[in-house]
């Protein structure tokens, strides 16, 4: 049984992985595994991404599809430092720790990841401005996962 492959959501896995600039990005549901990788080793492909998306019953065609060089990109993630369920804020009726736009200082709590029942709130690792939030509220992460970009170069308004 072969799942079809949403181009559209490959689009934006591409997307998320040259905005942090990442050489690889593997994003896995319990149907399908798509992986993000840019080649930076100069050679043919160097400018051009390799995305290959497999099915839990087997291997899919690969894509071929343009990533290009983000060496300019400065955005880094904050990434999931365990499996769990995201939250943006404490509670269902709180607002969020942090929106796309907010300054974060190190150490400041942008998240929580329930695990097993335990409540985990996530800091950032440095001071810099919340680009991108990449997570839905409430929905499952997994260990490594992209959780925000954080521009570490912009400066406190």
């Amino acid at each position: 049984m072969t799942e079809r492959i949403d181009a559209e959501q490959v689009r934006e896995i591409v997307r998320i992985a040259e905005e942090a600039g990442l050489a690889e990005l593997e994003v896995a549901t319990p149907a399908l595994t798509v992986r993000v990788r840019r080649a930076v080793d100069g050679g043919p492909r160097a400018a051009a991404g390799e995305v290959a998306a497999a099915t839990s019953g087997g291997t899919a065609p690969a894509l071929d599809t343009a990533l290009p060089a983000a060496a300019a990109n400065h955005l880094e993630p904050l990434v999931a430092p365990m499996v769990g369920t995201f939250y943006r804020a404490a509670t269902p009726d709180a607002p969020p720790f942090v929106s796309e736009g907010d300054y974060v200082t190190e150490g400041q709590v942008v998240c929580i990841i329930e695990a097993m029942k335990l409540f985990n709130e996530i800091q950032a690792e440095r001071a810099g401005r919340v680009a991108r939030v990449l997570v839905e509220n409430a929905s499952p992460v997994e260990y490594g996962q992209p959780l925000f970009l954080i521009d570490p170069t912009a400066r406190r308004d």
